[in-house]
């Protein structure tokens, strides 16, 4: 297995996916260019009626993917940054994540709309905000969010094969992040998690960058004698319960690492469930890791500041390990 970039592994999926089935289309500005290296080259590889360049108009993308999906084809949608979903809000939570329930299930709506997330590049707030809880909120939506380059070209495979809405959720400082990717097909099904560390003293739950700084905790702890599991749900909703609470009935107690905001966050949604489904086998106090409630700096400085650090992850457990 070659090592590959997070966005090669991508532009791999993406590549595989059309070549495999003509009704992959992918829509979006600068896609015949390839501004963003994930669509590079797709445009000459498959020409102008499967790589559609579209003006810098949102909401008007998303409608035509929309149009494009409910009619039989299976869109991938690039709208570039996750804060440019607001631009298209309407399509996306009012016709696309409706449309299947709104006609008693005789429409699909197979369509990824794809975009980067996150902070880490010092992007400022117009490209850097976490998008992910607000979908995670909107029923029918699915919610990927990788973590690696291995994850990220089965789970965008995954997503373009499914019936039903997908927000693809790259992580923007993770793009050239290098691991082991097949040549040959595979995919990873939506909703199943990642045990990417086993543990026995406390569970640690994340997705996305995030997932980092929770390994990077998780080895910090081991050197003071405290066993850390740390799980990569990969999809975001979604999100494998089964594995987090079975783990919890385990270790007793549970950290939840997000790079979203408090309020309504999706650690937010993880230690809700935890406290309420495995309040008897906890031990000590759910614990939460969240961004700092402002937007995201412009300054890298203030940036570091602003995201969840494996310091705050390490606090965190040490809370929970503190009480009980």
């Amino acid at each position: 297995m070659p090592p590959k970039t997070y966005i090669a592994a991508i532009r791999e999926a993406l590549g595989e996916e059309m070549g495999h089935d003509e009704r992959v289309l992918l829509i979006g500005e600068d896609v015949r260019l390839g501004v963003f290296a994930g669509t590079r080259g797709l445009h000459r590889e498959f020409g102008p009626g499967r790589v559609i360049n579209t003006p810098i108009s949102e909401l008007a993308v998303a409608g035509m993917g929309v149009g494009a999906a409910v009619t039989g084809l299976r869109p991938v949608v690039d709208l570039m940054f996750g804060t440019f979903l607001y631009l298209a809000m309407d399509q996306i939570a009012n016709q696309a994540g409706c449309m299947r329930y709104m006609f008693g299930g005789q429409a699909k709506v197979p369509i990824v709309f794809m975009a980067q997330n996150g902070g880490g590049l010092g992007a400022g707030p117009h490209h850097s905000q976490p998008m992910h809880p607000l979908f995670m909120n909107m029923p029918l939506i699915k919610v990927v969010a990788p973590s690696n380059p291995y994850d990220a070209k089965g789970l965008l495979k995954a997503a373009v094969r499914d019936d039903d809405p997908v927000v693809f959720l790259s992580q923007l400082s993770l793009g050239g992040q290098r691991a082991d990717v097949p040549d040959e097909e595979y995919t990873i099904p939506i909703g199943v998690g990642d045990l990417k560390r086993a543990g026995a003293d406390v569970t640690v739950c994340s997705a996305g960058l995030t997932v980092h700084r929770a390994l990077e905790a998780a080895s910090s702890l081991a050197e003071d004698g405290i066993d850390a599991e740390v799980i990569d749900l990969r999809t975001l909703k979604p999100w494998d319960e089964a594995m987090v609470l079975e783990s919890v009935a385990k270790t007793g107690r549970f950290v939840a690492v997000d790079e979203s905001y408090p309020t309504c966050g999706a650690a937010s949604e993880w230690a809700a469930t935890v406290a309420e489904k495995a309040f008897g086998d906890l031990r000590g106090p759910v614990q939460r890791v969240s961004n700092r409630p402002v937007p995201i700096p412009f300054s890298p400085v203030l940036e570091s500041q602003t995201i969840p650090a494996a310091a705050d992850v390490v606090d965190a457990v040490r809370r929970t390990m503190a009480r009980g």
